[in-house]
């Protein structure tokens, strides 16, 4: 009989003596700043001073936690070793979260290193969502409502409230809001409205929860008005009617000369004079004639 304690492997009718590890739970949960045990139990070997090593296994990274005796890393300070082999970090963090690996090698056994693996879910309760709602839409528009956080471990789950009602994901299998088109991804937080009426006006929040907890964001009013397509079309119609009178003014004014250039107003003609200065045209002989009678009759005037 093999003593307790002892795991014997029969390889060709003789007895081997092996490390062999087991844990009361390989995948703990525990909510963010609580304690918790990752259990590592030595089942059986004959080495009375194993070596234990506690490995951190995260984006295919691989750190140590415990080495050589001493706590590692950001657990410095925050875990410790219990029963001798089992890890137990005293204020979890949400970095804490991955597969952690518990090695044990035992050189007296024959099969001398055995290990582990634990994995580690450390719950942060959501914080306030931030919330997107439309001050005010016409009827018959579409519309959204978005709502989102990052900091829950597991990612949170969404729902949204209209008046401190809760709504479905889908308007159309509740008869209370038939009369509306919206849909709800809970993933996302998004409540989208197809076509919003008058009946989607109203007080909206939304709340963000997951397994440690929920956090809601503040309430915001939605509000649906009426598009009034006679009133958009009358002052369409004002606008024309107005430019067209502008039109027709300036029109008026132009075939009245409200337009003309300046130097009609000032009295000039716009004739070329008959006789710039200092231009000499060639007069023809009567002319000449009629220039010369004019000055004798003005010379005979003189002599009287």
């Amino acid at each position: 009989m093999a003593a307790p304690g002892v795991l014997l492997l029969l390889i060709h009718g003789c007895a081997v003596l092996a490390v062999e590890l087991s844990t009361s739970n390989q995948n703990p949960v525990v909510e963010e700043y609580q304690s918790v045990e990752l259990s590592c139990i030595i089942k059986s070997t004959t080495t009375n001073d194993p070596r234990i090593e506690w490995k951190k296994i995260r984006n295919d990274e691989t750190s140590y936690v415990y080495f050589d005796n001493t706590i590692q890393g950001d657990l410095k300070g925050r875990a410790k070793i219990q029963s001798k082999s089992s890890l137990v970090i005293l204020n979890t963090s949400r970095s804490d979260n991955g597969k952690y690996r518990c090695e044990v090698a035992a050189v007296d056994d024959s099969k001398k290193i055995d290990e582990i693996n634990i994995f580690l879910t450390v719950k942060v309760k959501p914080v306030a969502p931030k919330c997107t709602v439309p001050k005010s839409v016409p009827v018959g528009k579409s519309a959204a409502l978005h709502c989102q956080e990052n900091e829950g471990y597991p990612s949170s789950l969404y729902s949204w409230y209209r008046n401190s009602d809760p709504l479905p994901n889908d308007s159309k299998t509740n008869p209370k809001f038939l009369n509306s088109s919206f849909t709800l991804d809970p993933k996302t937080g998004t409540l989208t409205f197809s076509a919003v009426s008058k009946g989607d006006m109203g007080r909206y929040y939304c709340i963000a929860s997951n397994d440690a907890g929920s956090a809601k964001c503040d309430e915001q009013v939605l509000e649906v008005y009426d598009l009034n397509i006679g009133g958009i079309v009358g002052g369409i119609l004002v606008v024309v009617l107005v430019l067209s009178l502008i039109t027709a003014g300036i029109c008026c004014a132009y075939r009245k000369g409200y337009f003309a250039s300046n130097s009609r107003s000032t009295g000039q003609s716009f004739k070329n004079p008959g006789k710039p200065e200092g231009v000499n045209y060639l007069r023809t002989n009567d002319e000449v004639k009629r220039h010369l009678q004019s000055r004798l009759r003005e010379e005979e005037a003189m002599r009287i």
